[in-house]
C-alpha cells in the first residue's frame, strides 16, 4: 500500500515540468489529486481534477482551495510548486520594481496565502504534508536574479515557519531545491541566456549539464519522486528540511 494511498492532494503548478510529474506520479499511487494552474489548456492535458486559479492573489488562492474542497475533499497532502522564474531579471542596480513585485506576488504571497488557508485545516485533523518547490538558488544565489533568488530564499523560511507551527498537530513541512531541470521555465532562461551570448540554447544546456558530477541535469520525475516521498505517511520523521535535487553539486 503507498503511503499517499487515498489522500487528497492538491498541487499547484500543475500544467507542466515538475508539477505535472508529481500530480501524475501521486495519482499513480493512489492519491486524489487536483491539479491548479492559470492555463486550463494544458491542466486538461494531464487528465486529473484541476481548478483554473491565479495563485498570485489572495482571492484566487482562496477560490482554488474552497473548490478543491468542496470537489474532493479536505487537503491532505500539499505541494506549493508554482512560480515565476527569473529569465527577465536584471543585476539588482538595473533590476526593475515592477519584476520585483510580481515575483514575490506569485512565489512567495501566494505560497503564504495558500499555506494559511490549507494548514489550519490539516492541524485541526491531525496529519498534513506539505512541500514546497524552492531552488538551489534559495541557497545559492544566481547571478542577476534578485527577485527570484530572494523569493526562493523566503519560501525556505515559510516551509520552515510551518515546520514548526504544524509539528505539534502531526503536520510536517519541507522543501525541494532542484537545481537544473530542463522545463519550460528553465527553456525561457536558456533562450535568453542564448541571445545575450550569442551561443545555441543546446550550448546553454551542455554548460549547464557540465554543472553535475553526472554530467547531465536533473529530470522532473527525479525531483517528483522525492516530493512523493515527503508527501507519504512514510516521511512522518522529516519536517524542516530543505533538499537538494541537484546531482550531487551546489547547483
Amino acid at each position: 500500500m503507498s503511503g499517499v494511498e487515498g489522500r487528497v492532494a492538491l498541487v499547484t503548478g500543475a500544467g507542466r515540468g515538475i508539477g505535472r510529474a508529481t500530480s501524475e506520479l501521486l495519482a499513480a499511487r493512489g492519491a486524489k489529486v487536483i491539479c491548479v494552474a492559470r492555463t486550463e489548456r494544458e491542466l486538461a492535458d494531464v487528465g486529473l481534477e484541476y481548478v483554473v486559479a491565479d495563485l498570485g492573489t489572495p482571492e484566487g488562492c482562496t477560490r482554488a482551495v474552497d473548490e478543491a474542497e468542496n470537489r474532493i475533499g479536505p487537503i491532505e497532502i500539499f505541494v506549493c510548486n508554482h512560480g515565476i522564474g527569473s529569465a527577465h531579471e536584471r543585476v539588482i542596480w538595473e533590476q526593475e520594481t515592477n519584476v520585483w513585485d510580481e515575483t514575490m506576488r506569485i512565489n512567495l504571497d501566494g505560497p503564504f496565502h495558500l499555506s494559511k488557508l490549507i494548514v489550519k485545516g490539516m492541524t485541526e485533523r491531525g496529519y498534513g504534508r506539505v512541500v514546497y518547490t524552492s531552488s538551489t538558488a534559495g541557497i545559492v544565489a544566481e547571478h542577476a536574479g534578485s527577485a527570484y533568488n530572494s523569493s526562493k530564499h523566503g519560501l525556505i523560511g515559510l516551509m520552515r515557519s510551518v515546520a514548526q507551527d504544524g509539528g505539534a498537530f502531526g503536520v510536517t513541512s519541507n522543501a525541494v531545491l532542484p537545481g537544473w531541470v530542463r522545463t519550460e521555465m528553465a527553456e525561457r532562461s536558456a533562450l535568453q541566456e542564448a541571445k545575450d551570448r550569442n551561443i545555441t540554447t543546446d550550448q546553454v544546456w551542455e554548460e549547464r549539464a557540465e554543472l553535475y558530477p553526472a554530467g547531465r541535469v536533473a529530470t522532473a520525475l527525479e525531483v517528483a519522486e522525492l516530493i512523493a516521498f515527503l508527501s507519504s505517511e512514510e516521511s512522518s520523521g522529516v519536517s524542516g528540511e530543505a533538499i537538494r535535487v541537484a546531482l550531487g553539486s551546489v547547483w
